[in-house]
């Protein structure tokens, strides 16, 4: 069965929230909710496409939907992170206190730990940090209990998202020079490929600003909105925008040791997350774009491994 196209947003970019989040808000939350948390200092942290993030005393977070298909999302993690970290050898933002929506906020949310650390596009793994990214996933990526959160646009098959990649190449076009025919060529490979490989826990959107860096190292996959069961290449796509080093992706794809199919699709899907985050990028943040573009780097550099 086909697994129905997201719309695109009617203008590239980040989209608009559709709740208004600030300080005061937040504070009136933990009050009425968590009066013992209320008055720790609080301090926007920032804001992506789904979801607000405040900093709440030195060690906790506040993670609050601003979209309703964050907030749809919200659930997951708040049900299935504490089950997945102790088994992973990174950390990842389990909720320790959950929120309810109420006449002035309509979703649920969470409070997590506080993780140090800074995005994977602001500070660069290092060289060595092949083998810890690929234990990360050979420890996540086990089979997932049936009734595991269903994402019909991650960890499927490749050619289910050919009409959303298409539209961004479209949106594209005559915007940037980035989509060589080497990039066309790998995303072209990975629709011929068929998915060997048995479901798994995926963490979905492993692109670097949802992953943390301290001193060179992999701290943390944060942002766990997309968390799902499918194909593993869709995770293991962030080899190529994650790791600037040759020698650490080769580290990474030996350490990990899936199949040369398996490598291919996961070619693809890094091809897919930098068209997505180029045509974002390129409408109002440079940081998407510049990953995108870093991404087609390496895709590029690493071409002649994969022909």
């Amino acid at each position: 069965m086909t697994a129905p196209t997201p719309p695109l947003n009617p203008t590239p970019g980040t989209p608009p929230a559709e709740i208004e989040i600030d300080v005061a808000l937040v504070r009136r939350l933990l009050v009425a909710q968590h009066p013992d948390l209320a008055n720790l200092p609080l301090t926007m942290v920032g804001s992506g496409w789904d979801n607000a993030m405040y900093r709440l005393g030195q060690d906790l977070a506040v993670r609050l939907p601003r979209r309703q298909v964050a907030a749809d999302l919200i659930p997951h993690e708040q049900r299935w992170l504490p089950l997945l970290a102790p088994s992973l050898p990174l950390a990842i933002p389990t909720p320790i206190r959950l929120g309810d929506p109420d006449e002035t906020y309509p979703w649920a949310w969470s409070i997590l730990p506080w993780l140090a650390g800074e995005t994977a596009d602001l500070t660069l793994p290092a060289p060595d940090q092949g083998p810890p990214l690929a234990a990360f996933f050979r420890a996540l990526h086990h089979p997932a209990p049936a009734d595991a959160p269903v994402n019909p646009y991650r960890g499927v098959a490749l050619n289910l998202r050919q009409a959303v990649f298409e539209d961004r190449v479209q949106s594209l076009h005559g915007r940037t020079g980035l989509l060589t025919a080497g990039i066309r060529e790998a995303w072209e490979k990975a629709l011929s490929i068929p998915i060997d490989t048995p479901d798994t826990w995926l963490h979905g959107d492993p692109h670097p600003r949802n992953v943390l860096v301290q001193e060179g190292r992999i701290s943390a996959f944060i942002d766990w909105g997309d968390m799902t069961s499918g194909d593993p290449a869709g995770d293991l796509a962030s080899i190529w925008m994650l790791l600037p080093d040759r020698s650490a992706r080769d580290a990474a794809v030996a350490t990990y040791g899936a199949s040369a199919a398996t490598w291919t699709r996961a070619r693809g899907w890094a091809v897919l997350y930098a068209v997505t985050l180029l045509d974002a990028g390129l409408a109002d943040d440079p940081r998407m774009a510049l990953i995108a573009e870093r991404t087609f780097d390496r895709l590029l550099s690493d071409a002649s491994s994969y022909r």
